[in-house]
Formats: C-alpha cells, sequence, structure tokens
C-alpha cells in the first residue's frame, strides 16, 4: 500500500488493467493511490493468506490476496477489519490484470446513515 509507482512499473505488463472498487477502469499503479488518497487519511493491508488458482500456466496464472485493511477516514476516524480480495492475472511473471473489491463502500454508507451495520 505503500504508493511506489515507479518501483511497481516493472511488475506489470504493457497493457495492464486494474479493475477498482465500483468497476473503476484503471491502467497503472499509480492511479489506486490517487483514488486511495482522496477515500483515506490513510490505508495499509493486513495480508492474511495469499491463494494461486489451480491449473495455472505460464501464459496465465491467477492469484489471490485476501485479507484487510486498516487506516484511517479522511476526518481522521481510525478504522480496522475491512476485508480485501485482490485479483491477479499474471503472465511470464507480470501482473497483466488486477481486480480490487474492500468492504468501504458499504462502510462509508453507514457512516453516512444511509446503511445499518
Amino acid at each position: 500500500m505503500i504508493p511506489d509507482p515507479e518501483g511497481v512499473a516493472h511488475f506489470v505488463a504493457p497493457g495492464f488493467r486494474i479493475r477498482f472498487t465500483g468497476n473503476r477502469p484503471m491502467s497503472k499503479p499509480g492511479d489506486t493511490s490517487a483514488f486511495n488518497a482522496k477515500r483515506y487519511a490513510w490505508v495499509k493491508k493486513r495480508i492474511e493468506r495469499t491463494e494461486v488458482v489451480a491449473g495455472g500456466t505460464p501464459e496465465e496464472t491467477v492469484v489471490y490476496s485476501l485479507g484487510t485493511l486498516y487506516g484511517a477516514w479522511p476526518d481522521g476516524t481510525p478504522f480496522e477489519g475491512n476485508r480485501y480480495v485482490d485479483r491477479y492475472v499474471i503472465s511470464h511473471g507480470l501482473i497483466t490484470e488486477m481486480d480490487v473489491w474492500n468492504d468501504s463502500a458499504e462502510w462509508l454508507l453507514v457512516r453516512a446513515g444511509l446503511a445499518t451495520p
């Protein structure tokens, strides 16, 4: 979760695609950091496990990262236990696709009084 777009650029393939929370299309790692900077004062991950889907090949292997997010909302209110799932498609050692899901939208609805916990 440390914003380092240049540092991670060598891990992604040309044409890299991200589908971020809310099905937001993004095309580079820095896009996710910019989005998170608006949603959170700060945020980090607790990776609980990584799963590699059986049957992968050098051309395509799917990997999941599962855990929770912790951090603070823009007003400084801390949070933890916010579940996330990241899905990566790897081809010849490079990330070609990334899908990101987490509970933040639901938690923001509760904070706004639009949903119940």
